[in-house]
């Protein structure tokens, strides 16, 4: 079995010891390097939003504190979350949650409560990344509708992902196999990520700014 089992780029990066795994354990450690693979960029991203909502929080307290608050930088995370997570990440991890829930039964109900919630988190995400834009364009808008959209957010996003990183993520690594990962990374065609990625876009060069600096 040749290098073509997994992405040239994943194997270019992958160090000498996976490399020797490969070529004495053939297919099956090829397999169990590609589910270690995805459960790291899951558990990556995870922390990458994690990142990003600690700075939204940072904002909220500003709130908190009868100060203005860094509107650009309050919309800049709520667009990335909203143009990556919920439209790559969350796809994605529906069809992981299809997956186990056939593996594993007794995950059926937390799953799809998981699986509701990212609706629940794309709603809250879409009213407030609409207040900031107002805001932006000079409306006025009430502080506590503001700031009452951004807590609501913070909230279900922040439970949503410790549910998935305590409950989800180690299950699905043990239950789920390389083709259930491949159908997985189909789910939504490969798309480069805006922030966090290899090429980052102009446009989050002052979150990205902020994110450095808070490291």
């Amino acid at each position: 079995m040749g290098k073509g089992v997994v992405d040239a780029h994943q194997w270019e990066a992958t160090g000498g010891r996976e490399r020797l795994i490969w070529l004495k354990g053939g297919a099956g450690a090829a397999a169990r390097m590609c589910a270690m693979d995805a459960v790291k960029a899951w558990h990556a991203e995870h922390d990458y939003f994690r990142r990003l909502l600690a700075l939204l929080q940072k904002q909220v307290d500003v709130f908190h504190g009868g100060e203005r608050p860094n509107y650009e930088l309050m919309l800049d995370i709520v667009s990335y979350l909203r143009e990556y997570s919920d439209r790559v990440h969350h796809p994605r991890e529906d069809v992981a949650f299809a997956r186990l829930a056939q593996k594993v039964p007794e995950l059926q109900l937390p799953l799809e409560r998981l699986k509701q919630e990212h609706r629940v988190i794309a709603n809250a995400g879409a009213a407030l990344k609409e207040l900031l834009t107002e805001i932006l364009g000079d409306a006025v808008i009430p502080r506590a509708e503001v700031e009452m959209a951004a807590a609501t957010y913070l909230v279900y996003y922040s439970n949503h992902i410790a549910k998935e990183e305590e409950d989800v993520i180690a299950r699905a690594a043990r239950a789920l196999g390389p083709a259930d990962w491949a159908a997985v990374q189909a789910a939504v065609p490969s798309v480069r990520d805006p922030l966090f990625g290899d090429k980052p876009e102009e446009r989050f060069r002052s979150l990205r700014r902020q994110i450095a600096l808070e490291a």
